[in-house]
């Protein structure tokens, strides 16, 4: 059995590169903030004058080195709060300061020193002395991190690093660190024309028309799935009046991530979500139960003001679209309800390749909506439901909506990383404030449940964390392109090619012919770069045989195929944009 967890020999190499650091920069009045340990490593926040660069990492790791030959013990101390403060003051760090004044009282404070020269606030454990750490370790990279989260607080440098009780885990934690940048959306959205991103609009994507095709591929992807499931789709404002807000609770609660403005002197916001417009649209209709459950669909568009130092790519954006829902339902509905949910979603997910999944159900958030026994209603709905599902799932305490408790499905992509998608939650709270009614079984009027939920969840996140998922080379079915015809030489080549672009595009296939003077190597080479799926290639045999050479990407050779039987496989590889358990 091992001495020491790898939890503690992380956090103790947290330590170590905080040493080193001081060690290497003694008239850099180095601020020392927090070092936790993440799921792969560690990071330490750290206020200095010098800006790290990769050299400078390099660097800090060969004192890591040093400092862990020099077997330094490594011991606990427990102070008062008072010597604590004075300790730390002394040593001019005052970021430590602030975090023991912030410690409850009566609870034990305690430091470590390694060797004579330094020490850190910490709770421990830890190694007993730095040559016990002879694990693997690798700064990553730096990032800038505000002091405790918070905007107006000085800016810090963030040093992330890989820790490992193996140097093979390590190397091959590194290896997926390199596989990742490849398939890093934002590079891929640029080099295959999908996407671009202008400060006219921070943070809001501008979608090429190769970006446009996915998008709305992945739109009518869910409207095939909805004409199974017996949705509606509809169609709302983007600019609302804030009393509508107001009665959401969305106002109250949200306003910070709201866009406002002024229209013929009375107050609009520009819509962050859909629901309030739902739950107007239902209040306009008289509905008995026969008409439920009433599914309502919106692919309209979205803004929510995110803070410049959280948004990312497409996975964290300002304007965007959700394939988003709302079931009007009877309570007694839920779970037969919830079951169908579970099984839509799972078809969706392995449809796109996502095998593994977790779910997790998030239960009432500190800041919220409704009575406690609202909550304690709903809450116990929806965990049936899930335990009637058959879906194994675990508990995410206080993460619910601020009117009701949800279903978060996580997928992993290929690099087994997992990324939240889906939604499903359970709203008591919008149909009261609303005034919901529908006419029930008995002729008396009785108050739905509204079940909030999305499948992929935002497209554009979705199609950043797809995209890094298939590396870029998307299906048959959803490529921008799915074929380019190259002509190899002659006119009659090329006469061939783009009649060969006529058929095709006439049974609706997105296919090019590239004929531009170029050779036969260069435009191989950037058909494959370009991740399409397929390169027809035509010569004088293709063409004296009525044959095609077929290269698929990813594959070295070609095969020669009858043009009619190309036609037949691209018939049956565009099948695949419904899934084979919902196609007639």
């Amino acid at each position: 059995m091992a001495k020491y967890d790898l939890d503690t020999l992380r956090h103790s190499t947290a330590h170590l590169m905080a040493q080193a650091i001081m060690e290497l920069y003694p008239d850099d009045k180095v601020q020392l903030g927090i070092g936790p340990t993440i799921e792969n490593g560690f990071y330490y926040d750290i206020e200095m004058n010098t800006k790290l660069a990769d050299e400078h990492l390099k660097q800090i790791e060969e004192k890591m080195k040093e400092i862990i030959k020099r077997n330094l013990p490594v011991v606990r101390h427990e102070v008062s709060r008072e010597e604590a403060m004075k300790l730390f003051a002394e040593r001019g760090q005052t970021l430590k300061v602030e975090l023991i004044r912030d410690i409850p009282d009566g609870e034990v404070i305690s430091y470590y020193t390694q060797g004579d020269a330094f020490f850190d606030l910490c709770t421990g454990p830890h190694v007993e002395k730095t040559s016990e750490l002879t694990f693997w370790f690798k700064l990553l990279h730096t990032a800038g991190a505000y002091w405790r989260g918070d905007q107006t607080r000085p800016m810090l440098q963030r040093i992330y690093a890989a820790c490992f009780s193996s140097k093979e885990e390590l190397k091959e934690y590194l290896t997926q660190i390199e596989e990742a940048k490849k398939r890093d959306h934002r590079k891929l959205g640029k080099e295959l024309e999908l996407f671009i991103f202008d400060p006219v609009a921070p943070a809001s994507p501008f979608f090429m028309p190769k970006g446009a095709l996915v998008y709305n591929g992945l739109v009518d992807f869910m409207r095939r799935i909805y004409k199974k499931f017996d949705y509606q789709e509809v169609i709302t404002p983007q600019i609302l009046d804030v009393d509508l807000w107001h009665t959401s609770g969305h106002y109250e609660k949200y306003h910070e991530n709201m866009y406002f403005t002024q229209i013929d002197e009375r107050e609009f916001a520009l819509k962050p979500m859909n629901c309030p417009c739902h739950m107007l649209m239902f209040a306009h209709f008289r509905y008995s139960y026969r008409d439920l459950p009433l599914r309502f669909a919106d692919f309209g568009r979205l803004h929510r003001y995110e803070k410049s130092g959280v948004v990312s790519g497409l996975t964290r954006v300002r304007t965007f679209c959700q394939d988003d829902a709302h079931i009007f339902i009877q309570f007694e509905g839920i779970q037969q309800e919830i079951k169908t949910l579970m099984e839509m979603f799972f078809i969706g997910y392995e449809h796109f390749g996502f095998k593994k999944v977790k779910i997790g159900f998030s239960t009432r958030p500190e800041k919220r909506v409704g009575s406690d026994e609202t909550w304690d209603r709903a809450e116990a709905a929806l965990k049936a439901a899930l335990d009637a599902s058959g879906k194994d799932y675990f508990i995410n305490e206080g993460d619910g909506a601020f009117y009701g408790p949800k279903i978060d499905i996580q997928v992993a992509d290929a690099l087994g990383r997992y990324f939240q998608l889906g939604t499903i939650q359970l709203d008591f709270q919008l149909p009261e404030r609303f005034d919901l009614k529908f006419t029930n079984q008995n002729g008396e009027m009785e108050r739905p449940v509204v079940i909030h939920r999305a499948l992929l969840g935002s497209l554009e996140r979705f199609i950043g964390v797809y995209l890094e998922h298939v590396a870029g080379a998307f299906p048959f079915w959803l490529s921008p392109e799915q074929a380019v015809i190259i002509p190899i030489k002659n006119e009659l080549h090329l006469e061939a090619a783009k009649k060969l672009e006529k058929d095709l595009k006439a049974k609706g296939y997105r296919a090019r012919v590239d004929d531009r003077n170029e050779s036969m190597g260069l435009k191989t080479r950037q058909a494959q770069t370009g991740k399409i799926p397929y390169m027809l290639v035509l010569g004088d045999k293709e063409i004296e045989e009525k044959t095609v050479s077929v290269r698929k990407y990813g594959e070295m050779k070609s095969d020669t195929m009858a043009l009619a039987d190309l036609f037949s496989h691209f018939a049956t590889l565009e099948l695949e944009k419904t899934p084979a358990s919902l196609r007639d």
